[in-house]
């Protein structure tokens, strides 16, 4: 059974922020990873 009305929606919108935290702090850490492989990279180069 769902739940219906401000309750759900407001349950949604938090999963939503988690889920978006989440995500961004694996592009930072993607991000990071990218940076230490070009330099690597670089200096065998």
């Amino acid at each position: 059974m769902e739940i219906i009305g401000p309750y759900s929606e407001l349950k949604r919108l938090r999963q939503l922020e988690d889920e978006n935290k989440r995500l961004k702090q694996m592009v930072a850490e993607l991000s990071v990873d990218k940076h230490m492989l070009q330099e690597v990279l670089s200096k065998k180069a």
